[in-house]
């Protein structure tokens, strides 16, 4: 079935009426082809000890219906050590394009037992690969690094690392010409003494000359209030304009939590935030997220707790929650549409 609009938490198959296995996801345009990649979820299901299945790709023309490229990045299966084995905490892939190198570079988040957090980084003269490992167990900053983003200035092509410094606070630092490491510059921001107030899940975009950092907080899988800051500047000083849901009763962010945000180059001022909905299952009952929020993340309580402990977590049925951001004035507002079309918005 050919699709003509967005169903957002509906279940979304691409061209062969496959699930869609793209999480913690971004959009990435070539040559006119939009291509969404993220973690390949397929068979982490309970039980399992298998966390990802590599970095899967679709490409589409209209946003709408996703053909499936396959494992752009695959698992290492042979090697348990190595940070790309599928039992391997292996999430969020971003991926930027060096106009100086010609590469494609990806970053991806490897987590480890306890609080430690790393980066693989990878690069390509394809989008769609194969993409060759430049570096493994990197510590950016000598930090341990969680969620991030990934900036090119529009400008002047310069990048930038936007990530949490895990249960700390969220730094902005600046990349190596070739974008596959630090140079060592940095900024800090929005500091927090400890989960699940600290900010994460960093997506940047930019508008009007403004650069802008959606941040959810830190409470795992499970959907907490979204966060939207906005600076003249990618290194600050940022002022917080709040939640971006304010419609949301539940303060889930609509049972979502945003990995991403595309700007639609063909519509004018159209900015997506992608979202993933961990648990859909919570929404049986509308009040029950934000219980269990009140009683595993209140203050005084120890926020570092896992998903598995309080909820059935099976992340090959999560689903996918994309929704255009309108704005009131500044600031950055997102509204609740059961079906929406990209025809809603006017052409550049």
């Amino acid at each position: 079935m050919t699709l003509t609009s967005f169903h957002p938490g509906q279940v979304w198959n691409d061209t062969s009426g496959n699930r869609i296995q793209a999480h913690g996801g971004s959009i990435i345009t070539v040559d006119g082809v939009y291509y969404w990649y993220g973690e390949n979820k397929e068979f982490t299901v309970p039980g399992s000890s298998i966390w990802h299945w590599g970095v899967r790709c679709y490409s589409s023309t209209d946003l709408y219906n996703w053909e499936d490229r396959g494992l752009i990045v695959p698992p290492v299966e042979d090697d348990p050590e190595h940070p790309l084995h599928p039992g391997q905490a292996v999430d969020r892939p971003h991926i930027i394009y060096n106009e100086q190198t010609g590469k494609f570079v990806c970053w991806i988040k490897v987590m480890s037992k306890g609080s430690l957090q790393r980066s693989t980084v990878l690069v390509a003269d394809d989008i769609l690969g194969p993409y060759e490992i430049v570096q493994t167990w990197l510590r950016p900053l000598s930090m341990s690094a969680g969620d991030f983003d990934l900036v090119v200035d529009p400008h002047d092509g310069k990048g930038y690392y936007v990530f949490e410094r895990v249960h700390s606070e969220l730094i902005v630092a600046d990349l190596t010409d070739d974008y596959t490491n630090v140079t060592g510059y940095y900024s800090t921001h929005f500091p927090q003494p400890q989960p699940p107030f600290v900010r994460e899940a960093p997506a940047h975009f930019y508008r009007d000359r403004k650069h802008y950092l959606l941040t959810s907080g830190t409470t795992g899988y499970y959907p907490n209030p979204s966060e939207a800051a906005v600076s003249p500047t990618i290194h600050g000083p940022y002022t917080v304009l709040g939640d971006l849901h304010p419609t949301d009763a539940s303060r889930t962010s609509f049972h979502t939590q945003i990995s991403s945000v595309f700007e639609h180059p063909l519509k004018k001022d159209l900015y997506i935030a992608l979202g993933d909905r961990w648990l859909p299952t919570y929404l049986d009952d509308g009040d029950r997220a934000h219980r269990a929020f009140e009683e595993h993340f209140a203050p005084g309580r120890d926020g570092d707790v896992r998903m598995e402990e309080f909820a059935e977590v099976n992340t090959s049925r999560a689903d996918y929650v994309w929704l255009p951001l309108r704005f009131e004035g500044d600031r950055p507002v997102i509204d609740w549409h059961d079906e929406w079309s990209l025809d809603d918005f006017e052409d550049r």
